[in-house]
């Protein structure tokens, strides 16, 4: 039987709050965990590369899981792995662990995440069409942003505190747990509505069809490929702002110990991501096209980036993170619509998957860079050469911004099906 719409939001916004809220007890201590650790700046951010090269090299082969054995199957993997690799990452610090030993912990890490990357995404589109669904994919994404705002703010904050309470270990302890409930939430009401798995008898051949049906509509698409192209220096960028803001708020507080304050980074980036998937529907109103909105967005951020490494005032700081966490957060709906528009079905998860992998690929390279500046300079000289990196993604937004795209103009849509 055909669920409703609103019973495939529903499922979406209870495995975004699970998954969520698991992953984030460590958000806002892990670079202090790693220091505590004995690991320098540089060595830090390179366990943190590591975990992006894992990404790098699993999104694709784990995109190919989902659009083959199905989206519900790559989650369920998803969960397990990474209960099992936070564990180690636990057990790394506890035992004072040689560098090797969390390098290929972090690529662990890395290879959980990417069986969540692409599936779910894909999971919700094609269930939604498989419903009937007429209103408009942003405000669906909108809804899945302010609930993993909630349970980020929520988890980090806890993590934080726990942290402050008992040490640095114990909030590790704690994602894995929540991950084993995550686990048990999707196996219930998680199902392939819309999206028949497709293991065959032949399922090397079968992969091989999904990634050239992918490269076709991925990077042999130009404006999705535009886009993707941006996605280094974007995310690469974010991804080492959001964990150095960390020791640089600590920093600028004037207390190395308060891990609060560490927590407090995540939770401004939570409540901003809150309020971003609130505005998000409304921002889309505002331009005629979404690449409008990402390429005034992605402006805002490089300038916020600037003033983050031009200030020495805590306060100051924050409101700037505040800032910044708003407009990313804001315009992720917008994107997230944008391209899987253009996606077929039987690729999606693979191409969304592909889109990661680029976007953790430049995490891979530019947070060492951003590391080692931060140890050779100071970490708001690192957001200055950040911000000069992010700089470089503007052109392929304008890029992507020509292909004039079926999926770029803002229509208004028919109202929401569902709550």
């Amino acid at each position: 039987m055909s669920p409703e719409p609103r019973t495939v939001q529903r499922v979406y916004l209870v495995l975004m709050l699970f998954n969520t809220l698991a992953a984030s007890f460590i958000w806002g201590i892990n670079t202090l965990f790693l220091l505590d650790a004995g690991l320098s700046a540089t060595a830090a951010f390179t366990a943190n590369a590591l975990f992006t090269a894992g990404m790098v090299l699993f999104e694709v082969p784990t995109g190919v899981v989902a659009d083959t054995w199905g989206r519900r199957a790559s989650y369920l993997l998803g969960s397990v792995t990474l209960a099992a690799s936070t564990v180690l990452y636990w057990l790394a610090w506890q035992t004072e662990a040689p560098f090797w030993a969390w390098a290929v912990t972090s690529v662990l890490l890395g290879l959980g995440f990417t069986f969540f990357s692409g599936a779910t995404e894909a999971w919700l589109v094609d269930a939604l069409k498989f419903t009937g669904f007429k209103g408009n994919l942003e405000s669906v994404f909108a809804k899945g942003q302010i609930v993993a705002g909630v349970a980020m703010l929520s988890g980090s904050v806890l993590g934080g505190l726990v942290a402050q309470w008992t040490n640095l270990g114990v909030p590790y302890l704690l994602r894995g747990l929540a991950l084993l409930v995550t686990f048990v939430v999707a196996f219930l009401y998680m199902r392939d509505w819309g999206f028949v798995p497709k293991p065959g008898k032949h399922p090397v051949r079968e992969m091989g069809q999904v990634v050239r049906g992918s490269m076709r509509y991925g990077l042999g698409n130009p404006p999705v490929r535009w886009m993707m192209l941006a996605a280094p220096f974007t995310f690469g960028v974010g991804i080492y702002a959001f964990y150095a803001m960390q020791p640089y708020l600590l920093e600028l507080y004037g207390d190395e110990q308060a891990y609060s304050i560490a927590g407090l980074a995540a939770a401004i980036i939570a409540g901003a991501q809150i309020a971003g998937g609130m505005v998000a529907p409304q921002v889309r109103r505002v331009f005629r096209n979404r690449t409008s909105a990402l390429l005034t967005g992605l402006v805002i951020e490089i300038g916020l980036l600037t003033l983050l490494g031009l200030t020495t005032a805590f306060w100051v700081a924050v409101g700037l993170l505040v800032l910044w966490g708003l407009t990313a957060a804001a315009t992720l709906p917008i994107r997230q619509a944008y391209m899987n528009g253009l996606i077929p079905s039987e690729q999606r998860a693979t191409v969304l998957s592909f889109d990661n992998l680029l976007g953790s690929s430049g995490g891979v390279v530019i947070q060492p860079a951003l590391g080692k500046a931060a140890d050779v300079w100071s970490y708001s000289t690192s957001y200055l050469v950040g911000a000069a990196f992010q700089l470089l993604a503007v052109p392929f937004t304008i890029l992507a911004k020509r292909e004039h795209a079926s999926s770029d103009p803002v229509v208004t849509e028919p109202a929401q099906q569902g709550a």
